[in-house]
């Protein structure tokens, strides 16, 4: 089963959390900074735990707080 959902990343957070829906936006706080995809990596892990997903990938926005991404169970 594949779902795209759209997340709004707050990085630089002090916890990394999913904390739910505003509007059709997944918010997901990490810790990780922006810089070198490092935000990205946690985001992806984060998401793959809390879904339970085999597989997470950002397909669209890699370089803005807004993304598009796909989860596969």
């Amino acid at each position: 089963m594949e779902e795209e959902i759209k997340v709004c990343v707050k990085p630089r957070s002090p916890v990394s959390e999913v904390v739910g829906f505003e509007g059709d936006c997944l918010v997901v706080r990490v810790r990780a900074p922006p810089e070198g995809g490092k935000a990205n990596r946690e985001l992806v892990k984060l998401l793959k735990k809390f879904f339970g997903a085999s597989k997470v990938e950002i397909i669209k926005g890699y370089a803005s707080k807004t993304k598009w991404v796909k989860i596969i169970k």
